[in-house]
C-alpha cells in the first residue's frame, strides 16, 4: 500500500517531570473511554477501531473512542467523568490545567511542535497576511483551537488591528478539514488551519488542497496534547502512556502512526505550551 492510501485510511484531526506509578496493579476497569473532535479520514471507523484494539490489549481494558464537534464538549464530558483521556489541544490544556495531567504530546517530524496557516483560494496570489484580508469573509475553526482561532486572532492583535472588526465576516467550520473546504469552495477568502493537517491533507487529498495556497505560517507552538482528568488513578494513566509511547516500538504501532502522519507520541513537556498560554493572556481567557 503506498504512503497516500496509507495515510487515508488513519489521518486524524485530533506535567513536565510528573511521577507515574509502574502499572502493574492497576485496577479493572469496565472501559477507559477516550476523548477525540472530529476526525476527517476515508476510513475513520476502521481506522479508530485498530487503534482501539491496539490500545486495549496494551492496557489490558477495553479503550472507546468518543467523538465531539468540538473542544468544548470533549472537555465537559472530562469534568463530568464521562472520559478518562482525550487528545485536545494546546489551548483548552493552558485554560484547564488544574483539571488534567499531561499525558503525552505527538511529534510530528520528529517534534512536538506544529504551525498555524493562513490558507486563502490558490487564485489568490496577492495576499501575504492575515493583515491582507481586512474586509474580507474569514473561516476558523474551533473558538477553543490554538491554530484555527488563537494564533489568527493574537497575531492580529499584535499588530494594533481588532479582529472583531477586521473581517467583513467570520464563522466556524468545526474542523481544520472544513476549513480548507470552505476556501476552496469560496465560502471565505481566508482561513487559519492546523499546518499538520494542510500538510496531511497534501498528501491524502491533493485535489483539494491545490485548490488552496498557504500564505503565511505562524511560529511553531506545542502539538495536541493528550491529556486525562486529574481524577484518574495514576496506574491506568501509566499503562495508557506507556502504550502510546510504545508504539514506535513494534509494527503494528507503527503502521497505525504512519496512518496519523505523526513520528510517535511523545513525553508530555508543558513547557512547549507557555508561548500559547501567554497568546491566552492576550486574548483574554483565564489561564489555569
Amino acid at each position: 500500500m503506498d504512503r497516500r492510501r496509507v495515510l487515508q485510511a488513519g489521518l486524524l484531526a485530533l506535567s513536565s517531570g510528573s511521577s507515574r506509578v509502574r502499572a502493574q496493579g492497576a485496577p479493572a476497569r469496565a472501559v477507559l473511554r477516550f476523548g477525540t473532535t472530529p476526525v476527517f479520514l476515508d476510513d475513520q471507523v476502521g481506522f479508530l477501531a485498530r487503534w482501539s484494539a491496539y490500545l486495549s490489549a496494551a492496557v489490558r481494558t477495553p479503550v472507546e473512542f468518543v467523538s465531539r464537534r468540538s473542544y468544548r464538549d470533549i472537555m465537559g464530558l472530562l469534568r463530568s467523568q464521562e472520559l478518562e483521556a482525550a487528545w485536545i489541544c494546546g489551548f483548552p490544556w493552558v485554560m484547564n490545567r488544574s483539571e488534567l495531567r499531561g499525558l503525552s504530546t505527538p511529534l510530528y517530524r520528529g517534534v512536538p511542535l506544529y504551525q498555524s496557516y493562513l490558507v486563502v483560494p490558490a487564485t489568490d496570489t496577492s495576499t501575504a497576511s492575515l493583515a491582507d484580508l481586512r474586509g474580507k469573509v474569514f473561516a476558523y475553526s474551533d473558538p477553543d483551537s490554538n491554530s484555527g482561532w488563537l494564533v489568527p486572532r493574537t497575531t492580529l492583535m499584535k499588530a494594533g488591528i481588532d479582529p472583531d472588526r477586521h473581517f467583513a465576516r467570520s464563522f466556524y467550520t468545526w474542523g481544520h478539514r472544513n476549513v480548507v473546504n470552505a476556501v476552496a469552495a469560496g465560502l471565505a477568502q481566508g482561513g487559519a488551519v492546523d499546518g499538520y493537517v494542510w500538510d496531511t491533507l497534501a498528501i491524502v487529498a491533493p485535489a483539494l488542497v491545490a485548490r488552496t495556497r498557504v500564505a503565511w505560517r505562524s511560529e511553531r507552538y506545542g502539538f495536541p496534547p493528550l491529556a486525562v482528568r486529574a481524577t484518574l488513578d495514576p496506574a491506568t494513566e501509566c499503562l495508557l502512556h506507556d502504550a502510546l509511547l510504545g508504539m514506535t516500538r513494534d509494527a503494528e504501532g507503527r503502521k497505525l502512526l504512519a496512518e496519523l502522519n505523526l513520528s510517535g507520541f511523545g513525553a508530555f513537556d508543558a513547557r512547549v505550551f507557555d508561548s500559547i498560554a501567554k497568546n491566552a493572556t492576550l486574548a483574554g481567557a483565564r489561564v489555569t
